[in-house]
């Protein structure tokens, strides 16, 4: 199944997907016994093709964030060790498989289309229009982890007919490919206002849609939202600065044309209905479980702040150690592997609440939320010197990713779990005392970068391990939290890297084409949005 990657983005389409998944939900029969494609099903192939990296499964977590972003944010605690800071190449192939397998859907997808009459094209626009913004989303995270990657000529085997040669890959640069995506994504949201269904159509895409059960209000908030996220991540860039500004404030301003995400009953996230179908979290317990004592364990820094902010969600993200008498204690990065193992097992460190987390089978694959939302809102108007639409935001965002978190409790389906009980849910008293308070209270901020380190905290907070990618990015942007970590002298890479490198597969048989990102591709030299 692991084969070049620059041939294998072009190569897997839906008949050859047996070999990852051996079944699929009812209401979306498995692409691998699909003896002819249409737009409909080649539609959800691309949204199906990815999908054990959005909902939290086992290879997701363990073999590539347990050793790579979840200890660079600190979000979990390990066991010091040398090499610790190398990303382990299983976890960067699989990543980097997925997401070239889900783009080889979609070359696919715009190639049937191409095949139909203007009239037939009118009528299916819409999956077109939603396959790209899903595309785009896992686009920006690849760029954000590898720098310049293949992309616009990655995919086109089947469309260049088994020609091998002529399908090899470029690499598009990422600040290029940042262009492009807000370029279409501009053009989508337009298309999306302007676009009608017939019964037939609107039927067609609720079956075949499981991210937006065909609410196409709901794709318009996925692609203004993700513009948003996008905008702000070039926000310091200077030769995007000034979109990022004027987009922003189009899209801000403009609520009816541009919706997004305001709400968490407008998260986008694919929801788990039945346990029994393909499309569940069952994986999340061996994922972050099954590791040892270091795959779910608390990190120091993340547990100090919570502690010393009576964090309403402590006890809804976190568990105790069996022996703390019912204090939070995380890991120290710092310290010796002797101390660090001395502390797990006197019983003293906390792990990462199973009810809600790794034990909840119904744990939705999370793309955009709402608190994610207000963070990057309040970025925007405190970037803009509107200090009480960003103390607004600020505040806003707390009280939802609270409440968040207190909905993904209520969807468990945990139970009697051995040395713990199911938490109760955050009081509104509790969110208030807390964003009252002296460590949180935006007033208490009294410098804008003294009020950024406030939202990049709570950028922190709310994604943990939940949205990895999304808080490496951000970490790396802001530079904060400032977070530190034993150097380890053994190595080169003596401290977290500021990206991933190219998988071998990929350097070997694209050479020529990677020859052109082979003198920036390496652990230390930055994405091009992170200027600080």
């Amino acid at each position: 199944m692991k084969k070049i990657a620059s041939l294998f983005l072009g190569g897997l389409l839906l008949a050859n997907m047996s070999c990852k998944e051996s079944e699929f939900t009812e209401a979306y029969p498995n692409p691998s016994k699909i003896a002819e494609t249409t737009v409909e099903k080649q539609f959800t192939g691309v949204l199906y093709a990815n999908k054990d990296y959005v909902l939290p499964g086992y290879r997701y977590y363990f073999v590539t964030l347990r050793t790579s972003i979840n200890h660079y944010t600190q979000a979990t605690g390990w066991v010091n060790a040398s090499g610790q800071y190398i990303p382990g190449s299983s976890g960067v192939e699989d990543v980097w498989y997925s997401y070239y397998n889900m783009l080889a859907q979609y070359r696919e997808l715009q190639k049937i289309y191409a095949t139909k009459t203007a009239e037939q094209q009118a009528d299916r626009k819409i999956f077109m229009l939603a396959a790209a913004v899903y595309v785009y989303d896992y686009t920006q995270k690849m760029v954000d982890l590898h720098g310049s990657i293949p992309f616009s000529t990655a995919g086109l085997l089947s469309t260049n007919g088994g020609d091998y040669i002529a399908s090899s890959a470029k690499f598009d640069t990422a600040e290029g490919i940042y262009t492009f995506l807000l370029d279409d994504l501009k053009r989508i949201a337009t298309e999306l206002n302007g676009i009608t269904l017939n019964s037939g159509y609107q039927k067609s895409f609720q079956t075949q849609d499981f991210v937006n059960k065909g609410d196409i209000t709901a794709w318009k908030r996925y692609a203004n939202s993700l513009r948003l996220r996008i905008l702000n991540r070039v926000s310091d860039v200077e030769s995007l600065k000034s979109r990022s500004n004027t987009e922003m404030a189009e899209i801000l301003g403009n609520a009816t044309t541009y919706p997004i995400v305001e709400t968490n009953a407008q998260n986008i996230q694919v929801n788990v209905y039945d346990v029994n179908t393909d499309i569940n979290s069952k994986g999340f317990q061996d994922g972050i479980e099954s590791a040892g004592w270091f795959g779910n364990t608390a990190g120091k820094a993340i547990i100090d702040n919570m502690n010393a902010n009576n964090d309403p969600r402590i006890k809804l993200l976190f568990e105790p150690g069996a022996s703390a008498a019912g204090k939070y204690i995380g890991i120290d990065p710092t310290a010796t592997e002797a101390s660090q193992t001395a502390l797990f097992n006197a019983g003293q460190v906390a792990i990462y609440n199973r009810y809600t987390l790794s034990r909840n089978q119904f744990f939705p694959g999370i793309l955009i939320n709402a608190p994610q939302m207000n963070l990057i809102k309040a970025e925007y108007y405190l970037r803009t010197a509107n200090d009480a639409s960003a103390k607004t935001a600020y505040e806003t965002a707390i009280t939802q990713s609270v409440q968040f978190y207190n909905g993904l409790l209520a969807l468990t389906n945990a139970t009697g779990i051995t040395g713990s009980t199911i938490p109760t849910a955050a009081t509104a008293a509790s969110i208030s005392t807390y964003i009252a308070g002296t460590g949180v209270n935006w007033s208490s901020a009294t410098s804008n970068a003294d009020k950024l380190k406030l939202i990049a905290t709570q950028k922190w907070l709310h994604y943990n391990l939940v949205q990895p990618y999304e808080n490496w990015a951000d970490i790396r942007r802001l530079d904060y939290p400032v977070l530190s970590f034993q150097v380890d002298n053994a190595n080169n890479q003596t401290l977290p890297p500021v990206r991933w490198t190219i998988p071998g597969n990929e350097i070997t048989y694209n050479a020529a084409n990677y020859a052109s990102v082979k003198a920036t591709d390496n652990l230390t030299t930055k994405i091009f949005w992170d200027v600080k």
